[in-house]
């Protein structure tokens, strides 16, 4: 991991600290992310890592005719690393199409091109809003990324994700904790239990079925002998 003292701004090349929204000497943007291949800490924009060397991995595209599920504008092409995204530039909104997501959950190294891209804390809303799919239009889901997370994101079936400023972050960071890991766990837990929960029930149904089958035959029996 690079030395946090040994960041440039990638516009003048003053040293900078990298929690600075701005650099102090020509004012311009600041953000960090990580390096696709080391991992270490670098600014947006830097051609290069300070690390290792690798070239940045950010590159926009043009502007897309998709509208933004949040506030309708268009949306803009972008490349973090292997990762392909739409970017809104108004409410910072992110749209991965539904392949392009699994990539990422599953890839460390596309994980770590945007765990510091997209850094945040995701912020709860007033009020549950639902959202058009980028591609149908069609109203998506609300759904809680792996069950445990508590990441809320709006999901498309087949079509893909849209993410509020910080959700990707809190994605990654989750997956990179283990969370999927925990996930994966609790899921087969509750599988086991609702296994035993069915296996009981089948238990105390043929219970049942033994306990009545023995009340009619004492009945029956009875009726036999007060009719010799």
């Amino acid at each position: 991991m690079a030395d946090a003292a040994s960041l440039h701004c990638p516009n003048c090349g003053a040293p900078v600290d990298p929690g600075l929204g701005r650099c102090p000497f020509c004012k311009a943007r600041l953000a960090t992310i990580s390096c696709p291949s080391c991992f270490a800490l670098m600014f947006d924009g830097s051609a290069f890592c300070p690390g290792c060397g690798t070239r940045t991995a950010r590159a926009e595209g043009e502007a897309s005719t998709a509208a933004c599920p949040d506030c309708k504008l268009a949306m803009r092409e972008l490349r973090v690393g292997a990762t392909a995204l739409l970017e809104c530039g108004t409410c910072d909104g992110v749209w991965v199409d539904g392949e392009t997501f699994e990539g990422l959950c599953a890839d460390r190294e596309a994980q770590a091109a945007v765990l510091h891209q997209y850094a945040g804390r995701p912020q709860p809303s007033a009020r549950v809003k639902y959202r058009p799919c980028v591609r149908c239009g069609k109203m998506m889901n609300r759904v809680n990324f792996a069950r445990i997370s508590g990441v809320v994101v709006d999901v498309c079936k087949g079509h893909g994700t849209f993410l509020d400023p910080g959700e990707l972050h809190a994605i990654v960071s989750f997956i990179h904790g283990g969370g999927l890991e925990r996930a994966r766990s609790r899921q087969l837990e509750d599988l086991r239990e609702q296994e035993k929960r069915a296996l009981e029930a089948e238990r105390r149904l043929a219970r049942d079925r033994g306990s009545s089958h023995a009340s009619d035959s004492r009945h029956s029996w009875l009726f036999l002998i007060d009719h010799e």
